[in-house]
C-alpha cells in the first residue's frame, strides 16, 4: 500500500472513532411552528397580560379568544387590534394578522411594531410588493419580529425583480458601500438562494470586475457552473478560489464534486482529503467520499467515511441509502435493508414536508 494510501486510510480510520459512540438515529421531529416572535416587551396594557403569558405558552386560539373577548367588552380599547394582530402573526395566520394590524396603524400611525408586523404578514403571506411600503418605514427594527428589516425588504425586493434596491438593503445589512464589489457579491448569494440564478451570475461578474481578488467572488461563480454542469468552467473558479483563498475548505470540497462528475477520482479524493483536513465538522465532503471512495471500488473506506457523515447528522437521507448501498456491495444484507428502510423513511418525512 502506498504512502498516500496509508495517509487516506489514517485519515478516515480517526475521523471514524465517534461512530462507535453514536446514537441510533431518529426520524426528525415536527417543524416548531411558523415564525418566531420575540415576546418582550410586555405590553403597557395590563388587560392583555393574560393574553401574552397564554402566547408565551403556545395556547394561540385561547390567546386570541381572549383578546376577542376583551374587544367585544370594550370596542375603544386601545391596541386591541394590534394585539390581535401579533397573535395571529405567531399563529401563522398572516391573512387575519394584515386584516387586525391595518386598522391597528389608522389607530396609530407611529405604531412602528404594528408597521412591522404588518410588513412582515403581507411578506409572509406570500405578497412582497404589499409589504414593500410598511417594511421602507421601519427605521429601527423592534423585537418582536425577530428578523433582520433589512433582510426581508431585500428579499421582498428580489422578489419583485427591483434588484438595485436588493443591492442597497443587503448593502445596508453588511455595512460595505451600496456600490462596491462586496455588495454585489452579497446580493449575488441572495440571489442565488432565491433561485435568481441569471441575475446572480451577472451580479457575481460584477463583483469579480470591480474586485478580481475578493475573497468567495469566484466560489460563487464556481457553483454557479457547478449547478449549470458547466464542469470546465466551474474548476477553472474553484482553481481561481483557491489561488486568492487557499484555506477555504468549502472551495476543496466544491471543486472535488466537479472532478467527480468527470470521473477525475483521485484528484476529488486529494481534495476531499484537503477540505476535510481544514474543516471537519461539515458533512458534505464526507459524504462525497463516500461515493468517491465506492467507485474507486474502496468499498470499506467508503463505508467509514458515510459513517463519520452519519454520525455528524443521523436524520439525512442520502447518507443512509448511500450506505446501505456500500453495505449490500460487501455482502452485509442485513445492514444494508436497515440503512436503506432508514433512509427511506427520512426521505419520505422530508417530502412530506415540501
Amino acid at each position: 500500500m502506498s504512502l498516500s494510501r496509508w495517509i487516506s486510510v489514517l485519515v478516515l480510520v480517526i475521523s471514524t472513532v465517534p461512530v462507535l459512540m453514536a446514537q441510533a438515529p431518529q426520524l426528525p421531529p415536527s417543524q416548531s411552528g411558523p415564525a418566531s416572535v420575540a415576546t418582550k416587551p410586555q405590553p403597557a396594557n395590563p388587560d392583555f397580560a393574560q393574553a401574552q403569558r397564554l402566547l408565551q405558552q403556545g395556547k394561540y386560539d385561547e390567546a386570541i379568544s381572549q383578546l376577542h373577548q376583551l374587544a367585544s367588552q370594550n370596542v375603544k380599547l386601545p391596541g386591541v387590534s394590534r394585539e390581535l394582530g401579533a397573535a395571529y402573526y405567531k399563529k401563522g395566520d398572516y391573512q387575519k394578522a394584515a386584516e387586525y394590524l391595518k386598522p391597528a396603524i389608522q389607530e396609530d400611525p407611529k405604531d412602528g411594531e404594528a408597521v412591522q408586523l404588518l410588513g412582515l404578514s403581507y411578506y409572509l403571506g406570500g405578497h412582497p410588493t404589499d409589504a414593500i411600503p410598511y417594511l421602507e418605514r421601519v427605521d429601527t427594527w423592534l423585537p418582536r419580529a425577530n428578523v433582520d428589516a433589512s433582510y426581508i425588504l431585500g428579499i421582498c425586493y428580489i422578489q419583485t425583480k427591483d434588484y438595485p434596491k436588493a443591492r442597497k438593503a443587503f448593502a445596508r445589512m453588511f455595512d460595505v458601500p451600496p456600490d462596491s464589489a462586496a455588495s454585489y457579491l452579497f446580493t449575488a448569494r441572495m440571489l442565488l438562494r432565491q433561485e435568481f440564478q441569471p441575475i446572480a451570475e451577472e451580479y457575481a461578474q460584477k463583483a469579480v470586475t470591480l474586485d478580481p481578488k475578493l475573497p468567495l467572488t469566484h466560489f460563487l461563480l464556481g457553483e454557479l457552473y457547478l449547478f449549470k454542469s458547466k464542469i470546465p468552467e466551474a474548476i477553472t473558479e474553484f482553481q481561481k478560489e483557491l489561488s486568492l483563498n487557499p484555506g477555504h475548505a468549502a472551495t476543496y470540497y466544491k471543486l472535488a464534486d466537479a472532478y467527480s462528475r468527470i470521473q477525475k477520482f483521485d484528484d476529488a479524493e486529494r481534495l476531499l482529503q484537503r477540505s476535510i483536513w481544514l474543516d471537519a465538522t461539515s458533512t458534505g465532503p464526507y459524504i462525497l467520499m463516500g461515493k468517491v471512495l465506492d467507485k474507486k471500488g474502496e468499498t470499506e473506506l467508503a463505508v467509514r467515511a458515510l459513517q463519520r457523515a452519519l454520525a455528524m447528522d443521523p436524520n439525512n437521507p442520502v447518507t443512509h441509502h448511500l450506505l446501505g448501498q456500500a453495505y449490500r456491495e460487501l455482502g452485509r444484507n442485513e445492514d444494508a435493508e436497515r440503512e436503506l428502510k432508514i433512509g427511506g423513511q427520512l426521505q419520505q418525512r422530508q417530502d412530506q414536508k415540501e
